[in-house]
């Protein structure tokens, strides 16, 4: 298989579109609407690099874990597809890359690389010692709309940042969903989530109530930005969407785990972000 190939699948590169809608949505809301390629590319750029870095650090540290776990074991570093090594210089590669990217946009962007690096870093780290694991996954996704609005320029607004809370809300309750499927694992091996610490039925519920609060300060976030009725529109497809995830998912059934955590949470990113820019357009 070719090398690139099994580095994309690596670092599941098809997940960028869980971050990247919302690093344009907050790019798009500061230029109102467009503020050249060269930002938008930089931009791309460095959420790709970024992302890409963060799962591989996730990949590299868990490997000793992912080779005990049924639901992991055909992992890149598990199965042997990739080595040690390659990976490693893969991520310090997007660490590179990322550095660089945000060097091209302005000062501010350049100072805050290394903190976002490490703050990405960090999560891997902290289901050994706290079932806020999923919060803190969160906010390294809320990052995405902040880091969109300072690309264009480096100024304070409410928007990006009540949008990167909505984010990190979002992303922290389809996570505590997808950690579902290793209860009794994560258990054994000592490990922290909500399932694990507290049971599914209330993982459950507080995913469902993290989405609640979201859903609301998607709008929220519309309204500081000026969005239109288009925008609003998207967002209450949005609730249904986020409605119809916890349908699909129960104490007794997580066989939909994956449909819930991917496809239908990507479907929430796209459908803002387009709603987003057709607001802005129309």
């Amino acid at each position: 298989m070719n090398l690139l190939v099994r580095l994309a699948r690596f670092v599941k590169i098809e997940h960028s579109v869980f971050a990247l809608p919302f690093a344009y949505m907050g790019m798009l809301w500061h230029a109102q609407p467009w503020p050249g390629w060269r930002v938008f590319g930089l931009l791309t750029l460095a959420m790709v690099m970024v992302r890409a870095f963060a799962m591989g650090i996730n990949r590299i540290v868990d490997r000793h874990i992912d080779a005990q776990n049924p639901r992991t074991q055909n992992r890149e570093l598990v199965t042997g597809a990739l080595s040690l090594p390659q990976a490693a210089g893969f991520v310090a590669g997007c660490a590179v890359l990322f550095v660089g990217a945000c060097a091209g946009l302005n000062r501010l962007c350049l100072a805050l690389a290394p903190c976002a690096l490490a703050w990405s870093a960090f999560y891997s780290f902290t289901k050994r010692f706290t079932s806020a694991c999923h919060v803190v996954l969160g906010s390294v996704l809320g990052l995405a709309p902040i880091a969109g609005w300072i690309a264009v320029a480096p100024e304070w607004h409410p928007a990006p940042v009540i949008l990167g809370v909505a984010v990190a809300l979002w992303v922290a309750g389809f996570d505590i969903l997808y950690a579902c499927q290793d209860e009794d694992f994560d258990r054994q091996m000592g490990l922290h989530s909500i399932p694990a610490d507290f049971g599914i039925p209330a993982a459950l519920l507080v995913a469902r109530l993290l989405h609640a609060v979201a859903a609301v300060l998607f709008a929220l976030a519309g309204w500081a930005a000026g969005a239109g009725w288009i925008y609003a529109a998207c967002v209450a497809v949005v609730g249904g969407v986020l409605w119809a995830e916890h349908r699909v998912v129960t104490p007794q059934d997580l066989s939909r785990v994956n449909l819930a955590f991917f496809t239908m949470n990507g479907c929430v990113a796209i459908a803002l972000a387009a709603g987003a820019v057709v607001d802005l357009l129309w």
